[in-house]
Order: C-alpha cells, then sequence, then structure tokens
C-alpha cells in the first residue's frame, strides 16, 4: 500500500544503544504479534532473538509487516507465563524496556522475558512485504 503521494513507507531499520533508543523501539513494536517458536536464544553469541509481525502505524493505511529484533549482550534469559514448548502460542509484545543490568519485555497476559544485559544494544529491522489487515490495534481508556 502506498502512503498519500504514491511512495511507500519506507521498511524500518533502527538501533537502539540507550534506554531512550529503547523507548522508541518498544512504541513501533506495541501489539506486535510473537509465536513462541519464533523466539530464539543463542548463548554461544550472547544473543536473543525475535521476530513479529507488528502493526505498521507509522503507514497510516491498517498493514502488518515482519520485522526482527536482535538483542545482543544478553547473558541469561528468564521466561515467565509460558513454556519454550509452547512454540504455537501467540504472546501480544506491549512494552520493551530497560531496568538496571536487564531488558525487559512484556506481554499481555502477564507473560514477560527478562533478558540479562549489562547494557542496551538491539536492531531492528523490517522485512518482506507488508501485508493489509482490518484489525487495528486498540488500547481502551480506564
Amino acid at each position: 500500500m502506498a502512503k498519500a503521494g504514491g511512495t511507500a513507507p519506507e521498511k524500518l531499520k533502527l538501533r537502539a544503544e540507550d534506554e531512550e533508543d529503547l523507548a522508541v523501539i518498544s512504541a513501533i513494536l506495541q501489539d506486535a504479534m510473537v509465536a513462541v517458536s519464533d523466539l530464539a536464544y543463542q548463548p554461544a553469541e550472547k544473543r536473543f532473538l525475535l521476530v513479529a509481525n507488528r502493526y505498521r502505524h507509522e503507514s497510516g493505511s491498517g498493514e502488518r509487516i515482519n520485522t526482527g529484533l536482535r538483542i545482543d549482550q544478553v547473558s541469561a534469559v528468564k521466561r515467565r507465563g509460558f513454556a519454550p514448548n509452547q512454540g504455537d502460542r501467540i504472546l501480544v509484545l506491549l512494552a520493551v524496556h530497560a531496568e538496571p543490568g536487564a531488558i525487559i519485555l512484556d506481554f499481555a497476559g502477564g507473560a514477560s522475558i527478562r533478558l540479562e544485559s549489562g547494557r542496551v544494544l538491539c536492531h531492528l529491522d523490517d522485512f518482506g512485504e507488508p501485508w493489509p489487515t482490518h484489525f487495528r490495534p486498540s488500547h481502551p481508556v480506564g
């Protein structure tokens, strides 16, 4: 789909190195859908990976796109509210934030992932082609 003026929105490619940058990535990934099977920790590389399909708020035209998120310098991963063997389960990402010594991924329904890390170092990359969706994420007030 195209924006007004006939040009398609660019695929995002972002890097986060501090809490302010991470807040931008969190906003972009809010309401992204992630299959448990698309979460991976590579301990030898100290890397955590996820693939999500995210709503493209920036397109203004109701689209989703596949997005990869890589978080580096991760020394340990702790999961709450789901098990790694629940591969078909879909988690909805609500927020990504840092706290001392960790990066936290919060999902709907109380699930979360704590990534032990001494610093923020993340990369987000859209890939593939966007597709239209009729379901726009909404958050009731109150």
